[in-house]
């Protein structure tokens, strides 16, 4: 069976080898939850989870931040659990944090942070997921 083209893939493989400081925007503390479980799983394998949620002071023992112009220290990539709608004015700190990427999850699409985050040079994914990606890749 020929294999399935992902447009993605490499884009996939490159961000998760070669940044390893991750924004997680709309991070979970409950359990069971994909905004939840994606990052404790990529905190396992060995990325630096920062965890956005306005609503917590800590998640998965991490200080959480109300947004990404709060992170005091330089992110990687900005991995993005929240409606569509919102995910512009995310591309937009994205791009002003100066971060390399920009990874909306599975189910979340918007052309309009996907050309904020390339005219602005970043890697830009959306509709994936970041544990599966990992998981399929390493």
């Amino acid at each position: 069976m020929p294999e399935v083209f992902d447009e993605y893939k490499d884009t996939a493989y490159s961000i998760l080898s070669k940044y390893h400081v991750i924004a997680v925007v709309g991070c979970s503390r409950n359990v069971g939850k994909p905004s939840h479980d994606v990052p404790e799983y990529m905190q396992k394998a060995g990325y630096k989870i920062i965890p956005v949620n306005p609503s917590a002071d800590m998640i998965l023992g991490e200080k959480a931040y109300k947004t990404l112009l709060d992170i005091p220290e330089p992110v990687d990539v900005v991995d993005v659990f929240r409606p569509a709608q919102e995910t512009v004015e995310i591309a937009k700190q994205a791009v002003k944090i100066k971060a390399k990427a920009l990874w909306l999850q599975e189910g979340i699409f918007n052309d309009e942070a996907k050309k904020i985050a390339e005219d602005n040079g970043l890697l830009f994914i959306m509709n994936r997921c970041m544990m599966k990606e990992h998981y399929k890749l390493f």
